[in-house]
């Protein structure tokens, strides 16, 4: 029987192992797809520390999977074998539950996440179910391709949706792995982009990145400087820490969204600003197929790309730890086959 590596996690903070396994056969309504790169996302974490609730081990982590269709199960014809896909992090709907029947496809009770519900792209192939796949555009490489399965739809789709028009100020707090692409869609959408980080060596950053304003929220009162542009239409708040998110609210202008695609584990929110401006905080979830793919479509017309350090499956491990340093730029991904 044909066998193939998958890197999995065996137990609940147990570690990352290279293992064997039989190259799966697809079910009905099922994809396999041959996986060529798989970015390493923070939330991977959480198939590692055993923090997702009913999850089941062994376990193969990844929700940004870039390959080609390898097979297809019994009543898929949207795929074919050799077709270039993607799966994120949304692992597919049902159709038939109440949330999917009022076209809300996203709040599938289900709840299918990649590499959660079933196993992702830490491997050189995988089962998806058909309405997790996402076509990829020939102008992206896998290796380019795999962030924006996650990172790259989360922050896309949240400011497409945002009610932000061109011209407008739009604020992306935070120039890590979310807030560097972030601040490429802003500017590429026609809004005035303002980029916001600790210090005043990020502030080239921003600028190769699109950013026409930067704020150091080292040295700068970010509320107040937002407030000097007329305030932000939108903050996209890409950051994990609660106090940064609380220190640039202020900046939003009267009808303004404090849009969070950061999770922070809490953070502090004046009623007062909200009351005194008709200003609203808004959380935003990544996407399903479809956005997946207005994502890889506008990025390779637009140039849009992760900036990634590069590791072979066989150091999935230490790409995982370099992610978790934090130290990282922006971007870890496994480039699992040409």
């Amino acid at each position: 029987m044909p066998t193939m590596r998958v890197v999995q996690v065996a137990k609940a903070q147990g570690p990352l192992q290279i293992v064997e396994r039989p190259i799966p056969e697809p079910g009905a309504g099922s994809v396999r797809i041959k996986v060529l790169a798989c970015g390493i996302c923070h939330s991977d974490s959480l198939v590692k520390e055993g923090h997702w609730p009913g999850i089941q081990y062994p376990r193969v982590p990844g929700h940004e999977v870039a390959g080609v269709v390898d097979a297809v199960g019994a009543g898929v014809v949207e795929f074919k074998p050799g077709q270039r896909v993607g799966v994120g992090w949304h692992g597919g709907f049902c159709g038939h539950c109440d949330p999917c029947r009022r076209g809300e496809l996203w709040a599938c009770q289900t709840q299918q996440v990649t590499g959660l519900s079933f196993d992702g792209g830490y491997g050189e192939y995988m089962i998806a179910p058909a309405s997790a796949v996402a076509r990829m555009p020939e102008g992206l490489s896998p290796v380019e391709a795999a962030p924006l399965m996650c990172a790259g739809i989360t922050t896309f789709n949240a400011l497409r949706n945002s009610g932000a028009r061109p011209g407008d100020v739009v604020a992306v707090l935070g120039l890590g792995g979310l807030g560097h692409l972030g601040v490429q869609y802003a500017s590429r959408f026609g809004l005035r982009t303002v980029g916001i980080a600790r210090g005043q060596d990020k502030a080239p950053l921003a600028k190769q990145l699109g950013a026409s304003i930067y704020i150091d929220s080292q040295s700068q009162n970010v509320g107040e400087e937002l407030q000097k542009l007329g305030g932000a239409k939108v903050i996209l708040a890409t950051v994990t820490a609660g106090d940064a998110m609380s220190a640039a609210m202020p900046g939003l202008a009267i009808n303004g969204t404090f849009l969070i695609v950061g999770a922070a584990q809490s953070m502090e929110v004046s009623p007062l600003l909200l009351l005194s401006g008709k200003r609203s905080v808004k959380g935003w979830y990544s996407g399903v197929a479809s956005d997946s793919e207005d994502t890889l479509n506008f990025s390779a017309a637009t140039g849009v790309r992760s900036m990634n350090e590069i590791y072979p499956l066989d150091r999935a491990a230490e790409g995982y730890e370099r992610m978790m340093s934090g130290k990282a730029r922006f971007r870890v991904v496994l480039k699992i086959a040409e």
